[in-house]
């Protein structure tokens, strides 16, 4: 992975960084992330925003456009959207919830394997987090100092699927929670499809 692509995937997993932030992460100099920066801008791939600090000059603070986060595929995306359409042609709406339920059932069997639901829950997460990441996810785990754990998805490959027909999502929550056991809840709390940069899933423990 060159520079280029390294700064473009910093963004996309850590959000909107400074040039200062970026240069440490890659071990370059503050003018030579400058330069990357500004090369992705005129390629439509970043764009900045100067935010107020409390102290001193505003920072600028760069991040991915669209067409940066497009860099990162949505998978077969084309075939996929006329697959949904030519489903829901064919089989109705009936048909596409039919579909989505086996993928549901799929996913969650394949998941209930590689979770060992007698590991402690930060445990579990990780495990879960590494399952999604495999798939696409760009996924990891977060232990907070509360006793929670975030499950943090910077991409999803399924994307567009997901924002042609959302049921694909629905019952991410309920997966999660059935795979990651009954001695903790589950809630959404960012979410892609709603203009989040990524989704994040709050894992916490029951009695906290």
């Amino acid at each position: 992975m060159n520079t280029s692509e390294q700064t473009l995937f910093l963004l996309k997993m850590r959000g909107p960084q400074t040039a200062q932030q970026l240069a440490a992460l890659l071990d370059i100099t503050s003018m030579g992330a400058r330069r990357q920066l500004e090369a992705a801008l005129d390629k439509g791939l970043v764009a900045f925003e100067d935010v107020a600090d409390k102290v001193g000059r505003p920072s600028r603070r760069w991040q991915l456009t669209r067409e940066g986060h497009a860099r990162f595929p949505d998978r077969h995306a084309d075939l996929t959207l006329e697959l949904i359409a030519q489903v829901k042609t064919l089989f109705g709406d009936a048909g596409l919830d039919q579909l989505i339920g086996a993928r549901e059932r799929s996913s969650e069997a394949a998941y209930g394997k590689l979770v060992n639901p007698g590991l402690a829950l930060a445990q579990r997460v990780d495990s879960l987090a590494r399952v999604r990441d495999g798939e696409g996810y760009m996924a990891h785990a977060e232990p907070q100092d509360d006793g929670s754990v975030l499950l943090v998805e910077n991409h999803c490959p399924i994307c567009a699927a997901a924002t042609a027909c959302q049921n694909f999502c629905r019952s991410e929550l309920a997966i999660f929670q059935r795979v990651l056991g009954d001695d903790c809840t589950v809630e959404r709390s960012e979410y892609l499809l709603e203009g989040g940069r990524r989704c994040v899933y709050r894992v916490m423990p029951i009695g906290t």
